[in-house]
């Protein structure tokens, strides 16, 4: 009998480019195992897979080497943050603070 097959998607997006890899997966087969039979790894030059935290559609898995994909899924590959959001947000909060207290005076 023939193996069971799942058909999934496998993408990865930088500013400049983004990549959506359709491919066909055998049913038991984990997220980190889908992301490596993608081939997606040979697309991205420079870009360390290891590092990259896995997702399904928005949501972080968080032991992506045990879940099994299904039918259907979206596995998203997220690159590391450059610089926290709560950060840059306190920053730009900081520097409109400055601007409304230079136009009081």
């Amino acid at each position: 009998m023939a193996e069971a097959m799942l058909e999934i998607e496998v993408v990865y997006a930088t500013a400049e480019r983004q990549l959506l890899l359709s491919c066909s997966v055998p049913a038991g087969t984990s997220v980190t195992e889908a992301v490596r039979l993608s081939g997606i790894a040979e697309q991205l030059a420079g870009v360390d897979l290891s590092e990259c935290p896995l997702g399904i559609f928005g949501r972080v898995v968080p032991n992506p080497a045990e879940r099994l994909v299904e039918a259907g899924e979206r596995i998203e590959l997220y690159r590391p943050l450059l610089i926290d959001p709560k950060e840059v947000r306190k920053q730009r909060a900081a520097k409109v603070a400055r601007v409304f207290k230079k136009a009081k005076r």
